[in-house]
């Protein structure tokens, strides 16, 4: 039964994502705002609902050590395995703005969840100041979709009501899939016997994480290369302001030595993306390699320590 859910959940995913995009590449076309745009606000917030659930649940309900490295691991996934698969299937050039601020914005609100952590804690004023940071942030999306707002030639879209409709089933699906995914793969490994913070960093990040990829490589393979990348690191984002955010504020979640270690990894992979991209802003299938290698080293760390 746990395995049947598990591939049921993946269905739901597969096919959420691909009415997702196809419903917010849509509404970009209509607003006539780039998909860029899109992918770091609609399309990152809607996949990264499984992780705002199940951390938000998990605090909630005590457990603090899946709460954090949800997050965390899904973080480093998005980062490496998202962005390194949509690569292998199309390479593309990083859009300016991801360079000159997005990935910018994605390694100071890593760090400032490092120095949150360093008493011991993720207090509800550290949530509550992460909150803040999402609003910011969201106003700093909304002042460049104004300034991206051009009149642009007339392309065939869905009209704006069945774009909304596809907009909700995948959002539906999407939740649901996640939840079927991390419920049949926690099960599955509680029955090997893993620890809560390896279930965390691995099966359940890894199920969380499923839309962001789904999503990438269906909008990669249309060709919608900056929706897959802007999705990525939107939802890095958004994984700590956002849901971080109200996790904190809700419940204060304690920490343990081995979250600092992985947040100084995400650290590290935000800080190398960042440099990569500024010396040469192509993501070819090259490096898509080398961040598919990465995770996989990140990967075999987590399960021997």
């Amino acid at each position: 039964m746990m395995y049947l859910i598990l591939i049921v959940g993946m269905l739901f995913l597969v096919k959420g994502a691909d009415f997702f995009v196809d419903g917010s590449a849509s509404v970009a076309k209509i607003l006539k705002v780039p998909s860029l745009i899109i992918g770091l606000t609609i399309v990152a917030l809607g996949t990264s609902l499984p992780e705002a659930s199940v951390s938000i649940t998990a605090g909630m309900a005590g457990n603090n050590e899946l709460a954090l490295s949800n997050v965390v691991g899904s973080n480093i996934f998005n980062t490496l395995v998202v962005v390194g698969c949509s690569a292998m299937i199309a390479p593309f050039v990083m859009h300016r703005d991801i360079v000159k601020r997005d990935l910018i914005i994605n390694l100071i609100v890593s760090v400032a969840l490092c120095a949150f952590m360093f008493d011991g804690v993720l207090s509800r004023l550290d949530g509550i100041l992460l909150l803040i940071g999402l609003v910011a942030f969201m106003l700093i999306l909304i002042r460049s979709a104004l300034r991206y707002r051009v009149e642009e030639e007339t392309v065939e879209a869905l009209p704006i009501g069945k774009s909304i409709i596809l907009i909700i089933i995948g959002v539906a699906a999407i939740i649901l899939g996640g939840n079927f995914v991390v419920s049949g793969a926690s099960d599955i490994a509680r029955q090997w016997g893993m620890s809560d913070t390896l279930i965390g960093l691995t099966i359940v990040s890894i199920g969380t994480s499923l839309p962001e990829l789904v999503t990438s490589v269906v909008a990669a393979r249309k060709g919608e290369s900056s929706l897959s990348l802007g999705n990525a690191i939107g939802s890095n984002i958004l994984n700590i302001l956002f849901i971080l955010g109200i996790s904190g504020t809700l419940t204060p979640i304690a920490v343990i030595p081995e979250n600092i270690i992985d947040v100084a990894v995400l650290i590290g992979v935000a800080l190398f993306v960042l440099i990569l991209a500024r010396f040469n802003d192509k993501m070819t299938r090259m490096k898509a390699a080398v961040f598919i290698g990465l995770y996989a080293i990140y990967m075999a760390y987590i399960i021997a320590r």
